[in-house]
């Protein structure tokens, strides 16, 4: 499959973004410092990439139906507000949130999603895996099965939500929902289509390829940027919804 146009990254980074690792994180705390993150931006804010493995968690997009969770036993439903439907996070995912400044970088939705996804296509290829996208079901799908999921939401020109990359997962909680809107879709990881078993090990190069397909520089989170413990206060509230 070639190259969509809108995947050719700018020929030279002409701005940097910071990349923070929050390690292992409760699902709700990350997406509240998103928005609050979003809604102090201005012309100058950093654009920034967030990386992060959630406890287990279904999150369910703006246009999700309920229908779609079929029985998610005693793992919590978020109602979010990203688009797209139902999907399951989980330790040995990498979830990677891309808050960006579209009118900065000169790309619209489109032109991101298109970006994230070749950035995907690109680490599985170093693995010899063959990452491919799917017509009208945004995504990357190995022989079929989706290996990463992809939602967003877009304020005042800046992105967050992002993607979730599935890499040495317990996978079983896919089939307690249909996953993204699709009944009986079949899911994978990196690990069982003979990649690492460590998301460690792939998280540079999903930072490089991100960099590289957004024009950017990552550079290290710089001294009063969002930390863990800014992300995860102690006593933070959560505010999962359980369904039976």
């Amino acid at each position: 499959m070639s190259t969509p146009d809108c995947a050719r990254p700018p020929a030279t980074a002409q701005r940097d973004w910071f990349v923070h690792d929050l390690g292992r994180q409760a699902y709700e705390p990350v997406w509240r410092a998103m928005q609050d993150y979003t809604d102090r931006r201005d012309g100058d804010s950093p654009d920034q990439l967030w990386l992060v493995e959630h406890d287990p968690v279904f999150t369910q997009g703006q246009a999700g139906k309920p229908e779609h969770v079929l029985a998610p036993g005693d793992i919590p439903v978020v109602q979010v507000d990203r688009g797209g439907q139902v999907t399951y996070h989980g330790p040995g995912q990498i979830v990677a949130y891309p808050l960006v400044d579209l009118r900065r970088l000169g790309i619209g939705v489109k032109q991101l999603v298109c970006r994230i996804e070749q950035a995907v296509i690109d680490v599985l290829a170093a693995y010899g895996i063959p990452g491919e996208r799917r017509d009208g079901a945004p995504g990357i799908y190995v022989r079929g099965r989706k290996i990463m999921a992809l939602g967003l939401r877009v304020r005042r020109g800046c992105s967050f939500h992002g993607l979730a990359f599935n890499v040495a997962m317990d996978l079983e909680p896919f089939a307690r929902i249909n996953p993204c809107g699709f009944r009986g879709l079949e899911v994978t990881s990196v690990l069982e289509c003979g990649g690492p078993a460590n998301p460690a090990e792939l998280k540079p190069a999903l930072v490089a390829a991100l960099s590289r397909q957004l024009g950017l520089n990552a550079r290290t989170a710089p001294e009063g940027a969002p930390t863990e413990a800014d992300i995860a206060p102690e006593g933070a509230p959560a505010e999962a919804d359980h369904r039976a």
